[in-house]
Order: C-alpha cells, then sequence, then structure tokens
C-alpha cells in the first residue's frame, strides 16, 4: 500500500498583544464612560434663576409726601387702578405743588420714589449749608452741568451742597450769571419744600432758617 502523504498542520496564528492590547484600551474607553455617565449623574446642572424685576415693598399712603427726582417733593392725592393690555396696573396720582403738575407712577415703579428725609437728615442739610462753598476752577459749562445732575438724583445731601456752593450771599444781579441764579434759585426751592413737608412749619419761618444757615440774614435785614 503507498504511503500516505503527512499533511503539515496549518498552525493558527495567536491573537498578537497588539489586539489585545487593543481589546483593552476599548475596555477601558467603555468603563471610562460608566465613569463619566456616572459623574455626570452626580453633578446637578446648575439652574439659574430668571430674577423678578425689582420692586419696593413699601406702600405709601393717601396725602403721603414723596420725592420723585426730577420734580422734588409732591403729595399723593389718590390710588388708582387701569386695564393697560389686558393687565391691571396700579398707580400713585402724585400732586407737585411748586409745578403745579400732577404725576401718574405706577406701584410697581416705586425705585423712582423716595419717601421724605427724617428730622436728623434735615439736620445735616442744615450743617452742609454752614460750610464754606466749594470753588471749582472748570468750565461753567461743566460745573453747570454737574450741579443739574445734582439737583435732579432727588438726594437731598446733593441738594444741600449745590445750595451751598451757589450762594453769593449777594441779591445783586451782577454777582451771579442767569444759568447760575437760575440753578440756585431750583435748588434751593426744591430743598425749601422739603424742608416744609418735614419741619411743617410756615415757608417763611423755613426760609429764615435756610437763609440763617447760608448767612443771607444780613441782606434781608438790609432790604428790610
Amino acid at each position: 500500500m503507498p504511503k500516505k502523504k503527512k499533511t503539515k498542520k496549518t498552525k493558527i496564528p495567536k491573537k498578537s498583544k497588539v489586539l489585545k492590547n487593543k481589546v483593552k484600551s476599548k475596555s477601558e474607553v467603555k468603563t471610562s464612560e460608566k465613569k463619566s455617565m456616572t459623574l455626570g449623574a452626580d453633578i446637578k446642572p446648575e439652574i439659574k434663576k430668571i430674577k423678578k424685576q425689582p420692586t419696593e415693598k413699601r406702600i405709601y399712603n393717601l396725602k403721603d409726601y414723596v420725592v420723585y427726582p426730577k420734580h422734588g417733593v409732591g403729595k399723593i392725592t389718590n390710588v388708582e387702578k387701569a386695564t393697560i393690555g389686558e393687565i391691571d396696573i396700579q398707580f400713585y396720582k402724585i400732586f407737585i405743588e411748586k409745578e403745579k403738575l400732577t404725576l401718574t407712577v405706577p406701584i410697581n415703579q416705586q425705585s423712582k420714589l423716595r419717601p421724605i428725609s427724617s428730622i436728623n437728615q434735615i439736620n445735616k442739610c442744615i450743617s452742609i449749608l454752614k460750610t464754606k462753598p466749594k470753588i471749582k476752577r472748570t468750565m461753567w459749562s461743566r460745573r453747570a452741568q454737574e450741579y443739574d445732575q445734582k439737583i435732579n438724583s432727588g438726594k437731598i445731601y446733593e441738594l444741600s451742597e449745590v445750595v451751598k456752593d451757589l450762594n453769593k450771599n449777594t441779591d445783586i444781579i451782577a454777582d451771579q450769571s442767569y444759568s447760575e441764579r437760575q440753578l440756585f434759585e431750583k435748588a434751593y426751592e426744591r430743598l425749601k419744600s422739603e424742608f416744609e413737608a418735614v419741619l411743617k412749619i410756615s415757608p417763611e419761618d423755613v426760609q429764615k432758617k435756610m437763609d440763617k444757615a447760608l448767612g443771607r440774614t444780613q441782606i434781608l435785614e438790609n432790604t428790610e
């Protein structure tokens, strides 16, 4: 019988180390993904709340005095309601005596208003009026703009500073320019009206009190 030829067994190549490494890297990726997912689940996304429009909690009543920065002291004459665009809105009616003007201010926009000053604040204003005026060397147009901003700021101390700085201790028109005198009178009347509302005394007594602090009493005595 013819001898059978021996067939060579084909060796199956073993998986290379590189492939093993690749398999390991894939498994590592999966585990890292799982870890990242668990970490992501633990860390909650920060939810930022949308801030609502700021509103003051203070509620003013009828006949209360308030200060509207651009117009000065006013008195609440009424609290009314109106429907605008299917929205109910409450607002104050404020009468400005000096300007014979009635303002309509929504209650949710009370940040434009402030209550009238306290007695202590009025006393501090008087002490400001007694100090020496600050003399600035800048151009009048720039100073006038600064004074006007202070007058319309609604801050009583800044208003007192304008009155003090523009006070000339004289009624001679030549000693003041027209615009300077206008700003002084505007600031003076604004401050005087708040003094009247807080101190609850006559306008004549308020004027005497302010003029004494400013050193203007000599002018009144000379005119009399």
